[in-house]
């Protein structure tokens, strides 16, 4: 016979033929080998040489080709983060030739440290010595002729073995002589292992062969030393670290690095490498700081970049895809090496059942190799599973970063604000109903992605050249002014970008694993069976379809939970943002019933989810019996063949083994298109219109004439899109014909009416507007980190902008201040004096080091403006933009601010635009003043201009010193008077000033601490939460049900697979030992080694009949007995799991209702407190990410743990009622897996919870930026913002991506003890051979081969169970919650009519905010009259809010009461107290919906009483009529409205665009927290909503501070005319200086009580103190005196009125003009 033809079968009972070992193992297979490297090392080194000639001539490409839009420079990554590619992981560093060039993927503060393998150079050598040792053993050979004797053509293994050997030891040494030189191979590494690793393969072979057949004896020695050598090498090559080179570690902030890339293959493949960080979680909790960073290719921030540099041409999955592609390869790759070698175990089961039926048929030696390839084949398999998962897991990584990131920058470049908000991915659904109608083979074609859409134009399409997205824009402007809300936005980033990253590390299973198995499984069942198992592939294809409808049901109805938790969230998370006026107005009961609603409306989507789910396990459970029944029903009934044990189990396991690949599909593919929608969701949000603040401002501020400029030249802008019109015709809200050249420099005031757009003149000066015509000139286009300060002032042409609503980051105030600028000493003390900090940062515990909370949730209105201005002041921007920064503080402060802030030498140089209702303070001293009206300047100019065109009144010029006043330094301290507001912190209140000297020496010490900071629990889950949970599924008959059904289901497995057994054992006869055997019968297992590939495996019947003398014939055994028992106990079985199921989801149901009742109960009834110091992303997580937990996840996994826990009992009791033997093996390996499980615990368990306390920083930073992002593109900081994200990203990952490498070490470390399970049960099989029959010895077999996937599962579910009742522990925690007083007190239930009178009495009252803290207010005594109004004033700390909530009982009483009417409000239910007050509160509240439905959400009253109530506010004008009022109007968002005035209703002229006002239709809309209408309007609506109540006693709480003169004088005439008890807190003196009473609180004990006229003659008095200072003296003690006279309707003695006389012949002819002109302003 010639070369490399052999004989077939090459397998020949025990061994491989002479001819394969010699041809293939010894020549044709190493040749090949060496060769392929050989090849793929020259073409790399071509390629490389071509590649660097290139690089020399290498060109820039023009910018402009195809350049991203402006907007996106600002999102980029920062410069400090772009990575440098590595293109060839080696080329990172060389040690000698002074190629050490460290790659700049480091980041700041992070210390580098090269990391060498230890004996680098030694190992090497050692090599080089053994490669020697094999050349002399091959030229030993090549000399003896040993290898190849008897073989035609002689000497050619040895011939080949020295090729081989000398290829390698050339490859070594250049390893060895190259490796830190520029003239070095990269990669070679890689090719020496590979080769070390395949020939230690080949000579395995060979070793054993000899060992089984000895040969001559030179031979023997030869090989063992040959195999030894290969050995060693192979040792080497696996556990030395990849590339034996050394690796750069980087210790970022002091966090350890990743060890995954120090890691040897061995070590690479076992997860070996994780033990370190598993060890450390075992040893004590894991914290954050302690869990190592990702491998710098990981970073969101290399990732990104590497990202971006990849073109976009196709739509976001497929370019993903695309982009993905190698390591999705790889993946697939070993999914298919794992697919192949799971049906390993299966033949081997076989090969040993068939030598247990007939042990004569081959020698011992075969059995023993059976059962060794038992387990090695296995780990095969798990290592395979291992890789693509964990490829898997990497890609899931970068997934999320890229899509996170995405998302991200997206939001700092939308738009401002648009008009609708888009349901995401609603567009996609109507085109597939188009589609639909189009027939299958588009359908077809899209799905594959040929044809196009023709929906695809517009922006969504690829990211073109600028010009062509403009000429888009016009096209797409008409139909689209929708955006995203911001919940939906959140929602994309925590939702959709987790379910696709989910779904890639899973993808293997669809494209690889799936497919082997389907493909592997059906031939090998058809050679097992026959024709016999055709039925059974009928069952599984018709079973393909169902598991795809199972999918699609389970989508349907998962998106369908989802939008129902969407509706549920939103309004949760609105009540939660509101849950102060709630209180105050006692809805909690109403909201819960909406709420109810809600809830009610997903428990039904949930509750038919779980339906498909059972019935989907049921089917799943139903399957293998049909199969199993049918194929046995044609074996033995048509075919009329014996069904031996071989057979029968064999079968059985295959086709088990088949329902995962079909299951895997039907999942994954409804999987697949649940994160296609998500991923096209992502998608249409990144292709909506971006802002267009870069184009519209350009690099500078420089006009045609080259002078800078800030201003508009003949511009209009519009909100929204430049085209939109709502149904009625009306346009949004616009800016008319602006032409303005503000003064730089210098002072420019803006003033006007509510709602005239003097905030949307800022906006559209930052370009946050759309531009309909003209210019729009401010510096702004560039980012902040590229502009260059001026040395000689200091200051960068940049802006900087303090909001109307102060946005601060959740960071301290120190950090909030400084913004990330340097910090400078002394610049940071004169603006904390400035802005008037002083005091407020004394009275904070933490001073200025303390954490500004959630949207500044630790602050009051006031000191967030302040900080808020102090960041403005404090950065280097030369042009500041204040949006009226001097409405949330009080007058005086007001003074200092302005005098000593805007005014002060901090302001000078810097252009000041301020926006301002303060006239009589601001505009005397401006060097520009802009007056407007409904949208357009009525006019502008210096103050003698706007005078003298009598916009302004005289007045104002005679103001001391107008025009001139800069004060030349900042006083060192803030006088005592001033940063009083009213505002107080609802934190720290009780800390008030008599505690300062405490509090100065105690500062030093305080750590900053998080009052918000999230908790993480440790340690296991304890009993108590478990039997929360427990209870709330059922009571204790339900837990016996569930017993019972539990193992009812276990008990139908286990007699199914007993009753096979005796039904096969029955063919089967002792005699077969004596049987002679034939010896040219092919063995049936041929497959374990052969290169054919299971080619041999012979067919039963033909062969097979004959060999046997058979007990019984075929004939004599009772099928349908057997056949119908079977079908009997399958079906009990099918029912059990049912029942089990819907049993456990019943349970499950019932506790989310009772649970999420509780949650929602508990969180609306706790103290006020609670909400001051819980952020809202907490409570919000509980109610999303913990109940979500509860509903979905918790009930299938606890029935996956009992399954499991009963599945491994089961295996274990009867492998030992078979093999008694086994047990002392499998105490041994029990007490491994304890071990083992143990460790994993500890650290998944820490794991798993730092990755869902990371989530919050992430999603909170989102939030946060969503609702600032005007103003950190009016600071161009975009870049620092995106930094921070990125590092969130990172920080959130570390934790998931070492959770999955931990599972993975588990995995694999089960698989092992599982197959050391299944090797001891075969063991024990080949020791009691004869002893038992094959059919117990399958059963004992096939349950140890599954028993590793029940421990693992077993292992892995019960840490789930543990991280899933970590939700129900975090809940239970505010299940704990301190709670209110009762709703209602059923004994000491009110009057009906109660307060009648209104009267409002104090009896020695003292409370605090907690009992360790001093009293708040201390002994007050004071009584107010019933119909009285009354001003409270005092300042900062005072306690003057905390007598508010006092009031409403949100503080209850330390000692002392408070009387209404003479009734104790302490003695009353809640309810009926908070029903019968009302409150303005100082932030004011909206929720999303319409005008309507905020002022009356409960619709108790009628159009015209609300109507009423916006007139008395003066939110609609006496002349208006309130036409249309049942007219619905398309939503339109104008953000800023007209309200008029009685003499300043719209000109006749209609060709004049004007803007409507809204208030005149209640069904116009209002947005997430009322954010379409002015800080003004807000409050108005606020008040209507508390004037509707008609309240006995009206507190309010500085409800009038956003809101021009003029109006608030109307409205304060409106509300002396109310006749109920007024109780006013108090900033500007002019609203209260003319009530009944004044009460002056300091440090929470009345100072002074009595008429404002009263107080005010009081010399030295507190309060005349305040009059004084606040620069308005004269027309306050008129004011007071003419109401002190009308009320006492008599003549007051003269001699009171010298007092004032100084008063009247200065200044009161002023004061009246004053007022009289702000009534016509």
């Amino acid at each position: 016979m010639g070369f490399a033809s052999c004989a077939w079968p090459i397998w020949q009972v025990d061994d491989f033929s002479r001819c394969f070992q010699h041809d293939y193992l010894k020549v044709l297979l190493p040749l090949t080998v060496i060769a392929l490297s050989f090849l793929q090392l020259a073409f790399q080194n071509i390629q490389r040489a071509v590649g660097q000639k290139r690089d020399r001539s290498y060109q820039r490409i023009a910018a402009d080709a195809g350049a991203p839009p402006i907007s996106q420079n600002h999102t980029d990554l920062p410069p400090d983060e772009e990575p440098i590619s590595e293109s060839d992981e080696d080329e990172a560093l060389a040690i000698h030739s002074g190629r050490l060039a460290l790659v700049k993927s480091t980041t700041k503060g992070s210390i580098v440290q090269a990391d060498t393998p230890p004996g680098q150079t030694l190992s090497v050598i050692v090599e080089e010595l053994a490669i020697a040792g094999l050349l002399a053993v091959n030229a030993i050979a090549l000399v003896t002729g040993t290898y190849d004797s008897g073989h035609p053509v002689g000497g050619l293994a040895a011939i080949a073995g020295l090729t081989v050997w000398v290829y390698v030891l050339i490859l070594a040494s250049l390893r060895l002589f190259l490796g830190n030189t520029q003239w070095r191979v990269p990669r070679i590494w890689n090719h020496t292992a590979a080769i070390y690793s395949l020939q230690w393969l080949f000579m395995l072979i060979v070793f054993r062969s000899i060992l089984v057949h000895p040969s001559s004896q030179l031979t023997q020695i030869l090989v063992i030393v040959e195999f030894a050598l290969t050995s060693l090498l192979f040792g080497m090559a696996i556990s030395t670290r990849k590339g034996n080179k050394t690796v750069i570690l980087e210790w970022e902030d002091g966090i350890e690095p990743s060890r995954e890339n120090l890691a040897s293959i061995f070590s690479h493949l076992t997860f070996a490498w994780v033990d370190t960080i598993v060890w450390q979680g075992w040893k004590e909790p894991l914290d954050i700081k302690r869990v190592w960073n990702l491998l710098p290719r990981d970073k969101a921030a290399t990732v990104l970049a590497n990202y971006r540099h990849f073109k976009k041409t196709t739509a976001l999955s497929f370019h993903l895809v695309k982009y993905f592609k190698g390591m999705l390869v790889a993946q697939a790759a070993w999914a298919v090496m794992s697919g192949v070698s799971t049906f390993a175990p299966t033949l081997l089961l076989k090969a040993i059942l068939e030598y247990v039926e007939d042990p004569s048929a081959a020698p011992r030696n075969v059995l023993w190799l059976y059962v060794i390839l038992l387990p090695v084949s296995d780990i095969v398999r798990s290592i395979g599973d291992a890789q693509a998962l964990w490829i898997g897991r990497k890609i899931c990584i970068n997934i999320r970063a890229i899509l996170v990131g995405e998302i991200y920058a997206k939001a700092l470049r939308r738009k401002a604000s648009a008009g609708k908000d888009t349901a995401l991915g609603a567009a996609a659904d109507k085109k597939e109903a188009e589609a639909a109608k189009k027939g299958i083979f588009a359908k077809v074609k899209r799905a594959l992605g040929i044809q196009k859409d023709d929906k695809k134009t517009g922006d969504q399409a690829t990211t073109r050249a600028p010009t062509d997205a403009a000429k888009d824009k016009d096209k797409k402007a008409d139909s689209t002014d929708e955006q995203a809300n911001m919940g939906t936005i959140i929602n994309l980033m925590s939702v959709d970008s987790f379910k696709v990253s989910e779904v890639t590390s899973y993808l293997h299973f669809l494209v690889a694993s799936a497919p082997t198995q389907l493909i592997v499984s059906i031939v090998l069942l058809y050679r097992v069976m026959g024709l016999s198992a055709i039925p059974g592939f009928i069952v599984m294809a018709l079973l393909l379809p169902i598991n795809i409808a199972f999918g699609k049901a389970f989508n349907s109805s998962q998106k369908r939970i989802m939008s129902a938790t969407d509706k549920r969230i939103h309004t949760t998370n609105e009540i939660l943002q509101n849950i102060r006026i709630i209180k105050y107005f006692a809805w909690e009961h109403r909201f819960a019933t909406i709420v109810d609603e809600k809830r009610r409306a997903e428990l039904k989507a949930l509750r038919a989810r779980f339906m498909v789910w059972a019935a989907a396990v049921a089917v799943w459970n139903t399957v293998p019996i049909l199969i199993t029944f049918f194929s046995f029903f044609v074996y033995t009934v048509i075919e009329k063949k014996p069904l031996y044990p071989s057979v029968a189990f064999t079968a059985i396991s295959l086709f088990m083994l088949l329902r995962y690949p079909l299951d895997q599909l039907g999942d994954m593919i409804a999987h697949v298109q649940e994160s296609k929608v998500s991923i096209d969701r992502i998608e249409e949000f990144l292709a909506e219109e971006e802002t267009e603040k870069f184009e519209q401002l350009g690099e500078e501020n420089i006009d045609e004439n080259g002078n800078r400029v800030i201003g508009f030249k003949d511009a209009t802008f519009i909100w929204g899109s430049k085209t939109t019109v709502s149904e009625d015709g009306t346009m949004a809200f616009r800016l008319l014909d602006l032409d303005i050249d503000f003064k730089i420099g210098k002072l420019n005031v803006i003033t006007g009416p509510t709602g005239s757009g003097k905030t949307s003149m800022l906006m559209a000066l930052l370009g946050e507007m759309t531009i309909m015509k003209g210019k729009v000139y401010l510096p702004g286009g560039r980012s902040r980190e590229d502009v260059r300060s001026d040395p000689e002032t200091g200051l960068a042409e940049t802006c900087a902008y303090v909001a109307q609503q102060a946005w601060l980051v959740n960071a301290s105030i120190k950090e909030n201040i400084l913004f990330s600028a340097p910090f400078e000493e002394q610049r940071y003390r004169d603006v904390i004096v400035a802005c008037a900090l002083e005091h407020d940062l004394e009275i904070l515990d933490n001073g200025d080091e303390t954490l500004v909370g959630e949207k500044g949730i630790t602050l009051s209105g006031g000191q967030k403006q302040r900080i808020s201005l102090a960041r403005a002041v404090y950065s280097n921007s030369k042009h500041i933009l204040l949006d009226d920064c001097l409405s949330a503080v009080d007058s005086h402060t007001a003074q200092w601010i302005f005098s000593n802030c805007i005014m002060g030498p901090l302001m000078c140089h810097r252009t000041c635009i301020l926006v301002s209702h303060n006239i009589a303070l601001c505009v005397p001293f401006s060097d520009y003043v802009v007056t407007m009206n409904n949208g357009r300047v009525t006019s502008q100019g210096t103050l003698q201009e706007v005078v003298a065109s009598g916009k302004l009144g005289e007045e104002i010029l005679q103001k001391p010193g107008a025009g001139s006043a800069h004060v030349s330094r900042v006083p060192s301290r803030v006088p005592s008077s001033v940063g009083e507001e009213s505002g107080n912190t609802l934190v720290n209140e009780a800390d008030g000033s008599e505690q300062q000297t405490k509090v100065q020496t105690a500062k030093k010490e305080h750590k900053k601490q998080d009052a918000m900071e999230e908790q993480k629990a440790t340690g296991a889950v304890k009993w108590p939460v478990m039997k929360l949970y427990l209870q709330a599924m059922g009571t204790w008959w339900f837990w016996v049900i569930a017993v019972f059904v539990f193992g009812a289901q276990q008990l139908c497995g286990v007699a199914s697979s007993i009753w096979i057994k005796e039904w096969a054992n029955q063919y089967t006869t002792e005699e077969t030992s004596s049987i002679p055997f034939n010896m040219n019968s092919q063995s049936y297992s041929s497959q374990s080694m052969s290169p054919t590939y299971f080619a041999a495996i012979s067919t039963y019947g033909n062969d097979n009949g004959s060999d046997f003398t058979v007990a019984k014939s075929p004939s004599e055994v009772n099928v349908t007995y057997y056949l119908g028992v079977l079908a009997l106990i399958g079906v009990a079985g099918a029912v059990s799991a049912l029942v089990r199921d819907l049993w456990i989801f019943l349970g499950s149901i019932t506790a989310s209702w009772k649970l999420h009742n509780r949650l929602m109960a508990r969180v609306a009834g706790a103290r006020f407190k609670f909400f001051d110091t819980t952020p809202l992303g907490q409570m919000m997580n509980r109610f999303s990410k913990d109940l979500e937990a509860v509903d979905q996840e918790v009930a299938p996994i606890a029935i996956g743990v009992m399954t499991c826990a009963l599945g491994i009992i089961v295996t274990v009791v009867l492998i030992a009622w078979i093999t008694p033997g086994f047990l002392v093996a499998g105490v041994f390996i029990t007490f491994a897996y304890v071990f083992l499980g143990q460790f994993y615990l500890h650290a998944s368990r820490d794991l798993k919870r730092l990755e869902s306390v990371e989530r919050s920083p992430l999603f909170q930073q989102f939030g946060e930026t969503l609702s600032g992002v005007t103003t950190i593109r009016a600071y161009s900081d975009e870049r620092r913002f995106i930094r921070d994200n990125l590092a969130r990203i990172n920080k959130q990952i570390r934790p998931f991506i070492f959770l999955w490498a931990a599972n993975r070490w588990l995995a694999f470390r089960t698989d092992l003890l599982g197959d050391m399970v299944a090797f001891f049960a075969g063991v024990f099989v080949i020791l009691s051979i004869g002893k038992i029959d094959a059919g117990s010895a399958g059963i004992s077999l096939s349950y140890a081969i599954g028993f590793a996937d029940n421990i693992l599962w077993l292992v892995r579910l019960y840490a789930m169970n543990e991280q899933n009742m970590n939700s129900v522990e975090r809940i239970k925690e505010y299940l704990e919650v301190e709670q209110e007083a009762a709703a209602i007190v059923d004994d000491n239930r009110p009057p009906a009519n109660w307060p009648a009178k209104g009267s409002v009495e104090f009896i020695n009252y003292s409370t605090s905010y907690r009992l360790e803290l001093d009293p708040v207010l201390r002994n007050l005594t004071f009584k107010i009259g019933a119909k009285e109004k009354i001003g409270i004033v005092g300042r900062t700390g005072a306690g003057k809010s905390s007598l508010a909530l006092a009031i409403f009982r949100a503080l209850e009483a330390t000692e002392g009461k408070i009387l209404i009417d003479d009734i104790d409000i302490g003695l009353i239910g809640l309810r009926d107290l908070r029903e019968a007050i009302t409150i303005v509160p100082q932030e004011p509240t909206l929720f999303m919906g319409t005008i309507r439905n905020n002022l009356d959400p409960f619709t108790i009253y009628t159009d015209e009483e609300i109507f009423a109530a916006l007139r008395r506010v003066q939110l609609i004008g006496p002349d208006e009529s309130a036409s249309g009022v049942n007219t619905p109007v398309a939503p339109q968002r104008p953000v800023v409205v007209q309200v008029e005035d009685g003499d300043s209703a719209a000109p006749a002229d209609a060709a004049t665009a004007t803007n409507k006002n809204v208030f005149l239709d209640l069904l116009s809309p209002v947005t997430e927290s009322g954010s379409n209408l002015s800080q003004g309007q807000r409050q108005l609506l606020c008040l209507a909503r508390a004037m509707l109540k008609n309240p006995s006693v009206l507190v309010m709480d500085e409800a009038t501070a956003s809101i021009d003169y003029a109006t608030d004088a109307a409205i304060q005439g409106t509300i002396r005319e109310l006749t109920s008890t007024i109780i006013t807190i108090a900033h500007r003196l002019q609203t209260i200086v003319d009530y009944d009473k004044v009460l002056v609180l300091d440090k929470g004990q009345v100072v002074e009580y009595g008429h404002p006229w009263e107080l005010i003659k009081k010399e030295g008095g507190s309060f005349r103190g305040m009059c004084e200072t606040s620069g308005d003296y004269d027309s306050l003690a008129k004011t007071a005196k003419t109401a002190f006279k009308a009320k006492q309707l008599v003549d007051v003695d003269d001699e009171d009125d010298d007092d004032a006389a100084k008063a009247s012949t200065s200044g009161s002819q002023g004061g009246n003009e004053t007022s009289s002109t702000q009534q016509n302003s």
